[in-house]
């Protein structure tokens, strides 16, 4: 067992020093830190990471969906339940006087380079030209969002141990997308901690160091998250909010979840099939679960020629759902029925049902491009 332990932290040793050495690669490569000039470019860049980041996102809920969007499109081991799980501290895990942090543990397999070098980037998605795989996020640019409630986002990612800033960073005058190595707080055993000394630590820890202003916000968004929103993923059927005061490890526990699900028919020659989907709450360690289930058809039809377009040419049928729940909804929240593209948008209609299909969104997410093809 004791070579077993000494392997396992070569390894990470490996993993950590190959991260690093990335990092390093492109602070110095694309943000000229380190070398004797810097890029004339660098503050016309700033500025305009700066404007985006600031006007496309319009609500401070975007942040969430994002990060549900990203769980979503992460890779997962086979056997492993997707889950995504978030916990609210008041405890100043980072060492910069935050008085709150939001941690978002996800049970993927971990972030690759092109997953860093991504966020490094604006518009440089990893997932663009794949929607044929299931990949729902596609503009490169959702990330940005969490900075609507966080200064210095944190990542801890196979080997990735690194923070950004909206502040302008010192050595090139760009804010947002340059990445800085962490190399003291936290720690694996603060995140340990913190998840559950009996659980194993997920590959993915976002830590978000809150804003003062921001944590009436968040606490009030995460208590909405309506279970709605795991209708139409394909890989999510678990997420968790769990608020940790430090006085006691759980005070308050929530969890949204697909309990079940059950095909009922598919016409393969007529493009359509439906199922039956049961969504679960449960408020609290003590109180029992409150279920609802849907009834989702869906019905695919051939692209045509003429309505092909570039963010979807790898695709050729597009699909629509509606979704009809049993009796009353699940009260959770303030969910309005409304139009989903995998995740819900900002638009409702006065429809008793769900409306879902790959609609081409706006770049926050908040509406449908109507005026596309």
């Amino acid at each position: 067992m004791a070579t077993v332990g000494v392997n396992s932290n070569d390894e990470r040793r490996k993993k950590t020093e190959v991260a690093r050495q990335h990092i390093e690669e492109i602070r110095s490569r694309k943000f000229s830190i380190g070398q004797k000039s810097l890029n004339p470019l660098t503050q016309d860049l700033h500025n305009a990471v700066t404007s985006l980041s600031k006007e496309l996102y319009t609500k401070d809920v975007h942040f969430l969906m994002e990060l549900i969007q990203n769980a979503e499109d992460n890779e997962y081991l086979a056997g492993v339940e997707p889950t995504l799980e978030l916990v609210l501290t008041r405890s100043d895990i980072i060492g910069l006087g935050a008085s709150a942090t939001l941690l978002v543990f996800n049970n993927e397999v971990g972030f690759s380079k092109e997953n860093i070098d991504s966020l490094c980037s604006i518009g440089r998605s990893t997932k663009k030209g794949q929607r044929h795989q299931g990949f729902i996020g596609e503009k490169g640019i959702g990330f940005k969002s969490v900075f609507l409630v966080s200064g210095q986002p944190h990542i801890f990612s196979n080997g990735y141990q690194i923070r950004f800033d909206e502040a302008p960073n010192r050595d090139c005058g760009i804010g947002y997308i340059v990445p800085e190595w962490v190399s003291r707080m936290p720690t694996i055993s603060d995140l340990q901690a913190i998840y559950g000394p009996i659980k194993t630590l997920p590959a993915t820890t976002i830590i978000l160091p809150l804003k003062f202003e921001k944590l009436e916000t968040v606490k009030k968004h995460l208590s909405e998250i309506h279970p709605e929103v795991l209708l139409f993923l394909q890989k999510i059927k678990r997420l968790s909010v769990r608020e940790n005061r430090c006085s006691s490890l759980e005070d308050s526990v929530s969890a949204i979840s697909i309990s079940g699900e059950t095909n009922l028919i598919s016409t393969q020659n007529q493009g359509t099939d439906s199922r039956i989907v049961h969504l679960s709450v449960q408020e609290g360690l003590a109180m029992g679960e409150a279920t609802c289930r849907y009834y989702i058809y869906r019905q695919r039809f051939p692209v045509k020629p003429e309505n092909v377009v570039d963010s979807r040419k790898d695709l050729n049928e597009w699909a629509i759902s509606v979704a009809f729940a049993f009796g009353d909804r699940l009260t959770r929240g303030t969910s309005s029925v409304g139009v989903f593209a995998f995740l819900p948008t900002a638009m409702v209609t006065n429809f008793p049902f769900i409306v879902h299909a790959d609609f081409i969104l706006s770049s926050s997410r908040e509406s449908i491009k109507l005026d596309n093809k």
